[in-house]
């Protein structure tokens, strides 16, 4: 087990838009992990979350202790911090689930001005300009509350299943779990 630091970012062109998001996962036993995904027509808001979200899971498949995040967004550090209550219906499921998965961890996050969120912003802005029209592959997301996905491919305790429609990109072409 490690303690963890990410980077996260997410956005769109257009506020609903194309969009994206980009991860960066620094790690004291490892490489650094970067990773850039389209994520479809979404708000920026949503994209934000969406980049907790994949931090989240990232940091529990690595079986990490503590995760701390740093992010641009006020809105979903204020939310997590409980220092704003969250009342839209469109960002209520992602924040009640990264909230979850972050009660596994012994987790924080920060707001950082976007200008020392540089990298997590190159690679979802990387992801957001990727071509849409290029072919998708429907991705099913088990979110686990403290267990992970067995070799057999079953799971204690889902808290719930997502399917996404990606494309997925990678910042250096593969994630190394």
């Amino acid at each position: 087990m490690s303690d963890v630091v990410a980077y996260v970012d997410g956005g769109s062109l257009g506020n609903p838009g194309p969009s994206g998001i980009g991860v960066v996962i620094d790690r004291a036993q490892g490489p650094t992990i970067r990773i850039a995904k389209w994520i479809g027509r979404q708000d920026n808001n949503v994209a934000e979350y969406v980049a907790l979200l994949e931090a989240l899971q990232c940091a529990l498949s690595l079986k990490a202790r503590k995760l701390h995040v740093y992010s641009d967004s006020e809105v979903v550090v204020r939310q997590m911090n409980g220092e704003y209550i969250c009342r839209s219906p469109r960002l209520y499921s992602l924040h009640w689930i990264c909230r979850k998965l972050a009660h596994s961890l012994e987790f924080s996050i920060s707001h950082v001005r976007r200008e020392h969120n540089a990298e997590a912003n190159r690679l979802a802005n990387s992801a957001v300009r990727k071509n849409p029209s290029r072919p998708t592959s429907i991705h099913q997301i088990s979110l686990l509350d403290t267990e992970q996905i067995l070799p057999s491919g079953r799971s204690r305790r889902t808290i719930c299943d997502l399917q996404l429609q990606t494309s997925v990109s990678y910042g250096d072409g593969h994630f190394p779990i």
